[in-house]
């Protein structure tokens, strides 16, 4: 996932050529933008925080995971680093920490083990570090001129991003630690005309602008825009739904190695698997806990907690394959009637609750077929939301790839070793999602809100 990839602002670099691409935008509307971004991911980690008591703030509910009281000290950690220090030129405010919360020198399985701040502690120096952070944001110029970090509020931007990210994180903690239940939400809204929809469209082929050289606060691995030739395929109108995917464990699909990479049937038979991470089988019935509920589970929402393997081996049990990244992009971005690549399926505004599931507004995914108003041009929908998708590809830079501000965001990560996921779940901040967005996992992955859909050759 995309939140221990923020190291020390003192390992940036940042070229002075680096396409910000603020594309002529206000000053001030983007200075508006980041405050608005800042407070809406500070009242989300407060209420993730908030939400238990001390002793599960400091407990370790996974290996997998930080304890959140980590994540809510890095996040003020990082504001101070890269906010207060790099962009300010502000006095550190707490030096001694910062290797406590270095994200690459502590794996989270050793997290518990360090001198942490304690939750009050914690609480009060994020907040500090935030009042100074929003002092620096009211005076610093945002202009196309100015120096890289500041140009477009990018910095503002990335911080925003890093701890909605954060945020993201520590909702999957949330997910995976046992207890009462201490988070609520309403459900998302039915789908209205689901059973009329096409199992599948046709994209046609041809040339299109993957990547942006022009969201302001795109991160380094979506840069720059860049033309794609992709060959007609067809795609999944919706994800995978967990009736589907139960047609697949029904039909031997986890006892089958047919299906599966070698690595995955690997893990499987290590591991014991036979459903989707936190299913469990209770008489004739499958069962799921989400969120501290247990509950039936739907068979028309997207399955969720799958990893790249499981998805890679359903799509094989259905004669059919995971899109490429390309592929999955232009589907969800080009427009055939301009030729355009679009900043989101429906266009190039901001997402509203119609058109997509995000935000944390929901604690679970959307039915299939949900959100008409969000489809893109090709027909296909869900595309931005709901889940995270896993696709075929290897995380790998664009052509003219430039690392920017540190090389430990993207860089580190690139190869066969990770996969490439798209289009943000309903735990993605809008923020932090968009229709170039790129994360990437380990194909082992189950924990994160992932789920896929699958194409074929036309």
């Amino acid at each position: 996932m995309t939140d221990d990839r923020t190291p020390s602002a003192s390992s940036a670099t940042a070229p002075d050529g680096f396409p910000t691409g603020s594309g002529g935008h206000d000053p001030e509307m983007l200075r508006q933008r980041a405050l608005d971004a800042l407070l809406t991911a500070r009242a989300r980690t407060t209420a993730l925080t908030d939400s238990v008591d001390e002793a599960e703030l400091t407990a370790q509910h996974s290996p997998l995971m930080s304890p959140l009281v980590w994540d809510l000290a890095h996040i003020g950690n990082q504001e101070e680093q890269w906010l207060l220090r790099a962009v300010g030129g502000r006095e550190a405010l707490r030096p001694e920490i910062d290797g406590l919360y270095d994200a690459f020198e502590h794996p989270r399985a050793a997290r518990p083990s360090l001198p942490l701040l304690a939750p009050a502690e914690a609480r009060t120096y994020a907040s500090d570090v935030r009042g100074r952070a929003l002092d620096i944001l009211e005076a610093a110029p945002l202009h196309e001129g100015g120096r890289p970090l500041e140009r477009a509020g990018f910095a503002f931007g990335m911080i925003a991003q890093h701890e909605q990210q954060h945020d993201e994180t520590m909702l999957i903690t949330h997910q995976l630690r046992s207890g009462p239940v201490a988070l609520t939400a309403p459900a998302p809204p039915e789908p209205t005309d689901a059973t009329s929809l096409p199992a599948e469209v046709l994209v046609p082929g041809g040339p299109f602008t993957m990547g942006t050289s022009a969201e302001p606060w795109a991160l380094d691995n979506e840069r720059p825009a860049h033309q794609r030739e992709v060959a007609a395929f067809h795609l999944a109108t919706a994800p995978v739904t967990c009736g589907a995917y139960r047609r697949f464990m029904a039909d031997g699909g986890y006892t089958d190695p047919r299906w599966w990479a070698p690595e995955g049937w690997d893990m499987v038979r290590e591991h014991g698997l036979d459903a989707p991470l936190f299913w469990h089988r209770d008489g004739g019935q499958w069962l799921r806990r989400r969120f501290g509920v247990t509950e039936p589970v739907p068979d028309d929402e997207p399955v969720l907690h799958v990893s790249w393997y499981e998805a890679d081996a359903y799509a094989r049990w259905a004669g059919r394959r995971l899109p490429t990244e390309a592929e999955w992009e232009k589907a969800a971005r080009h427009d055939p009637a301009t030729g355009r690549s679009l900043r989101y399926p429906w266009g190039d505004t901001d997402p509203t609750p119609e058109q997509a599931n995000l935000g944390q507004r929901h604690l679970r995914p959307a039915r299939a077929g949900a959100y008409a108003a969000g489809r893109a041009p090709s027909g296909a929908g869900q595309l931005i939301g709901d889940v995270w998708e896993w696709t075929s590809s290897d995380f790998l830079p664009y052509p003219g790839f430039v690392a920017f501000p540190y090389r430990e965001y993207s860089e580190v990560f690139f190869g066969p070793g990770h996969k490439v996921l798209r289009g943000g779940s309903f735990a993605v901040d809008q923020v932090a999602c968009r229709g170039t967005f790129r994360n990437w996992d380990l194909p082992v992955r189950r924990q994160i809100f992932s789920g896929f859909r699958t194409a074929r050759d036309a």
